[in-house]
């Protein structure tokens, strides 16, 4: 990151970009979720179930957040969330569903760090819901830390 001090540049840390996670089973939420975030300046990962969630945490330095449907086969997202956590304790989650009853029907209250937003989502929706995981608040700036 560059700053300007007067007519002198001075050069800072480069500023490191937040690990999204998004694990969908349908494809086009994937994708849409991905440019969102992507575009905003989120490093992402994609995975289209929980095993090769879990096999795409493994490999990564850091995570930041996971963005995750709640009914997908072979693994729920809560399920998903919890294996997670087992690692990463302090991980942020943003449940993407179309349904939201069955989520509270396993799950009667949602931990700390944890949020949902229903399916489909407008992209403001998706933007805010992640920052007020991230940050207690809505940040329009781009997403990498300074």
């Amino acid at each position: 990151m560059t700053f300007m001090k007067g007519s002198v540049q001075v050069k800072g840390p480069a500023a490191k970009p937040i690990s999204v996670l998004i694990v969908d089973d349908e494809e086009p939420v994937r994708k849409f979720v991905e440019r969102v975030l992507r575009d905003a300046g989120y490093a992402t990962v994609l995975a289209a179930n929980g095993p090769e969630a879990i096999a795409a945490a493994a490999k990564m330095d850091t995570l930041d957040i996971i963005v995750t449907d709640v009914m997908m086969p072979e693994m729920q997202g809560d399920e998903l969330a919890r294996h997670l956590r087992q690692d990463e304790p302090n991980l942020k989650v943003l449940y993407l569903t179309g349904f939201s009853d069955h989520l509270f029907k396993e799950k009667v209250t949602l931990w700390a760090d944890e949020a949902f937003l229903d399916k489909p989502c407008s992209v403001k929706g998706l933007l805010q819901a992640v920052s007020l995981l991230l940050f207690g608040r809505f940040v329009q700036s781009d997403a990498r830390t300074s």
